[in-house]
This record gives structure tokens, C-alpha cells and sequence, in this order.
């Protein structure tokens, strides 16, 4: 019987930067254009940590009955490693999913855009189809794409429109930002695999572009992120405060560069994760603090 303990690195901590950074984001857009609410910025929050929870029960469970986690070098895995009961572990995840759609549901309620409730189903059904069902898309490459939608761009644009009632330029770009590092958590736990991934037939986008293209992919997301930052100073120059986490990004960068691999790169999943999120938290508070262009 898995430990509490066990339960929480299931949950893989060093991957929620992910649903907090993008909330942190559309809450400080909403806020530039006078529609702020705490909230429902905290509804929101509730929503993206239980998707993100729930995705990371669900993988351990769908991975764990298909064998591909026998042989993990990464965090603790559930029902790969036999701790806990692969039921009890899908029963963890539609949980988590539940908690995601009541909130959901309040939120959607508040803010009367009734029609994010198609959204939501979207991305409850996106998470368990990750690596769920028959024919999960994220052996087959896709898994990015996911992140970079549900992780990126719902997020961080529905917590907007959720306060404001609309959305803005910059909530596009910062949502585009926060997507690309999502995917760069998603990468570089991939790279980790990719040895134990291919032979187990989980073509994952780091197994199809080979690890040294998968490792040059993951520093022109972490490029790509401060670019999109760039892109939303052109409504709030403050935005480019979020250059100041440049620093953050060199070390994980120069582990992937380098040729990390194994357990090596768990200081670069965790790297990434504190990067993404005082990437959100710099942006954040240029966007709030610093006024805006006419």
C-alpha cells in the first residue's frame, strides 16, 4: 500500500508550476483591463491544479497497466512500481477530474459564458486520453500539442475571459509563452524516457525527433518563451520584466545541451518548473504594475 508520501510524488509536484503559471497570468491580464477578480482567479486555480493532478494519476495508471513504466529511472510511479492498486489509482484521477469539473461549473456560473462548459469537457477528455483508451495520443507524438493548448492557451486566455469577459493581445502571447514552457516540462521528462519509451512503443514527440533534435527543441521553447513575452510588452511594457528569469533558464539548458539523461535530468523537470513559474510571476507583475500603451 502506497504512503502518503508516495501518493504526493504520484502526483509529480515539479510539473503544478504548470497549471499555476498560466492562472497567474490570465488573472494579471484580466486585472490590466480593469476586470480582476480573486475569485474566480482562485476557481480557476483549483480547476488547472486538479487537471494537472488528475492527467499525472491518469498517466501513471494507463502507463502502469500497458507496462510501460517497468523500468522508470524518473519519480515514483504508482502502479508501475506495484505501490498501490491500479484501480485505486484511476479512482485518484477521475477524482481529481470531478473536483476540476465542479469548479468548473461554479466558475463558469459567476462569469455566464455557459459555452466554456464545452471547453472544459474538452480538456477533461484530453487529459484521460493522454496515454488512456486504445489509442492515446500521446504515443503517437501529440502530447505537446495537448500542453500547449489545455496547459497554454485555455488556461491562461479562459482565466481572462472568466474575469473580464474578453480577451486581450497580451493574454494571447503570455498564454503562447506559458504553453511553450509547459511543453518544455513535457520534453524533458521525455527525453528522460526516451530509452525505456521506444522499445515499449510510446513514440512520444522526443522518441520521433531522436534525442539530439529533441534537446536543441526544448531550448528554442524555452526561446520561444521569452519571445512571447516580448510580444505582449507591445500592449504592456511591463511584460518584459519576464526577462529577468532568463538566468533560470540557462542551467536547465545547459544540463539538456549537455547531454543530461537518466536521472540527470530530474534537477532539469524541476528547473523548468520553478523557471515557468518566475516566468508567470515576472510577467505578472510587469503587466499589473507597469501601465499600458494607449
Amino acid at each position: 500500500m502506497a504512503t502518503l508520501a508516495q501518493w504526493v510524488e504520484g502526483a509529480r509536484p515539479r510539473t503544478l508550476p504548470a497549471a499555476l503559471a498560466p492562472v497567474l497570468l490570465g488573472t494579471a491580464c484580466a486585472f490590466a483591463v480593469g476586470g480582476g477578480h480573486i475569485g474566480r482567479a482562485m476557481l480557476a486555480l483549483v480547476v488547472a491544479l486538479a487537471l494537472q493532478v488528475g492527467v499525472n494519476y491518469a498517466n501513471d495508471y494507463s502507463d502502469g497497466v500497458r507496462g510501460t513504466d517497468e523500468v522508470r529511472s524518473g519519480p515514483v510511479r504508482l502502479v508501475g512500481q506495484g505501490l498501490a492498486p491500479a484501480r485505486h489509482v484511476k479512482l485518484a484521477a477521475f477524482a481529481c477530474f470531478g473536483v476540476a469539473a465542479l469548479a468548473g461549473l461554479v466558475l463558469v456560473a459567476l462569469c455566464g459564458a455557459w459555452w466554456l462548459l464545452l471547453v472544459g469537457a474538452a480538456a477533461v477528455v484530453a487529459a484521460w486520453y493522454y496515454t488512456g483508451g486504445r489509442r492515446p495520443y500521446g504515443y503517437l507524438g501529440l502530447g505537446e500539442i495537448f500542453v500547449f493548448v489545455f496547459f497554454g492557451l485555455v488556461a491562461t486566455v479562459g482565466t481572462t475571459y472568466t474575469q473580464a469577459l474578453t480577451t486581450t493581445p497580451a493574454s494571447w502571447a503570455t498564454a503562447t509563452g506559458v504553453g511553450l514552457l509547459s511543453c518544455a516540462i513535457l520534453m524533458a521528462n521525455n527525453i528522460r524516457d526516451i530509452p525505456t519509451d521506444r522499445p515499449a512503443g510510446k513514440r512520444t514527440l522526443a522518441v520521433r525527433l531522436g534525442d539530439p533534435l529533441a534537446r536543441r527543441t526544448y531550448v528554442g521553447m524555452l526561446g520561444g518563451a521569452f519571445l512571447a513575452c516580448a510580444i505582449a510588452a507591445m500592449q504592456h511594457p511591463g511584460a518584459l520584466l519576464g526577462l529577468a528569469a532568463i538566468p533560470l533558464a540557462l542551467g536547465p539548458a545547459r544540463g539538456v545541451l549537455g547531454g543530461a539523461g537518466g536521472r540527470d535530468l530530474i534537477p532539469v523537470l524541476g528547473g523548468t518548473g520553478r523557471l515557468t513559474l518566475a516566468y508567470a510571476v515576472a510577467v505578472s507583475l510587469g503587466v499589473v504594475l507597469l501601465p499600458s500603451l494607449p
